[in-house]
């Protein structure tokens, strides 16, 4: 989806002559501060569509968790709750769409990020089954690590932090792939006619050419996600948008994508 002016990159390009990876930018330490006021810049933008798409994910995240609170434990519950972040990158490609529109003047419409959600589809899917399959892994690592949970009905510290320690440094090492393989990968599906294999190696080079940068990124994530759970997730109806948007603007800023063909704009008419 891009502008008349830049349709025409990449046509005509024979995909044989393509790198296996789109090659990146050096980032300053402070460019996800930067990715951020332009994610929040996009959120006020456009309010009514982010916040909108925020609260139906949240809402999503209460049946969830309403679901496995009934038929699970609490140890479950934490790791399930944690565990739906990680398909956060799946879950943003709206928002990736609404940021999208905004930057070629249009008035982002829901309709249309559904409408180019489908045309995505194969890839997207592709992407969120792999992310469904480390999120399941999670969860049943998540189940496993329960077991380190205090049983007694006053636990000590010390117990709950080797509970703590172990859940957290598990869930680190899931976070980690996916972080690396999701932080640009997504939105160069959509803004690019790219496999999503190329995409996947795209992001993940980004990342460990970037170090210092995106550990900053990661560690914004984080808080953001300990804001959402901290207030019983009801930060995920702006958070979730605002990260979505960040996402965004971090691809546009990092990845140099020019030589692949990019996507014609799909009719905004409903």
């Amino acid at each position: 989806m891009t502008n008349s002016s830049s349709s025409q990159q990449g046509v005509g390009v024979d995909p044989s002559t393509l790198s296996f990876v789109a090659p990146c930018r050096t980032l300053e330490a402070s460019a996800p501060l930067r990715w951020l006021r332009l994610g929040w810049a996009d959120l006020t933008r456009a309010p009514r569509q982010s916040l909108t798409y925020g609260g139906v994910i949240t809402l999503l995240a209460y049946l969830i968790g309403v679901f496995v609170w009934q038929y699970g434990t609490m140890g479950l519950v934490i790791g399930i709750l944690s565990g739906f972040i990680f398909l956060g990158p799946a879950l943003a490609i709206g928002l990736y769409s609404i940021s999208c529109q905004l930057q070629i003047g249009r008035t982002p419409q829901l309709g249309y990020c559904l409408r180019e959600g489908r045309r995505h589809m194969g890839n997207e899917a592709l992407f969120a089954v792999i992310l469904l399959v480390i999120f399941l892994l999670w969860a049943r690592a998540a189940s496993m690590v329960h077991v380190f949970f205090p049983m007694h009905s006053n636990p000590d510290w010390s117990e709950l932090a080797v509970f703590l320690g172990i859940g957290t440094a598990v869930g680190s090492v899931f976070a980690a792939l996916i972080f690396a393989a999701s932080a640009f990968s997504l939105p160069m599906i959509m803004d690019r006619k790219v496999d999503m294999i190329t995409a996947v190696l795209t992001s993940a080079n980004a990342v460990l050419r970037n170090r210092t940068p995106m550990a900053i990124w990661a560690a914004l994530i984080v808080a953001c996600v300990a804001l959402c759970l901290v207030t019983g997730l009801l930060g995920v109806a702006v958070l979730l948008p605002l990260l979505g948007h960040a996402t965004w603007h971090a691809y546009k800023d990092t990845i140099v994508a020019e030589s692949w063909p990019t996507h014609e704009p799909i009719d905004a008419q409903a």
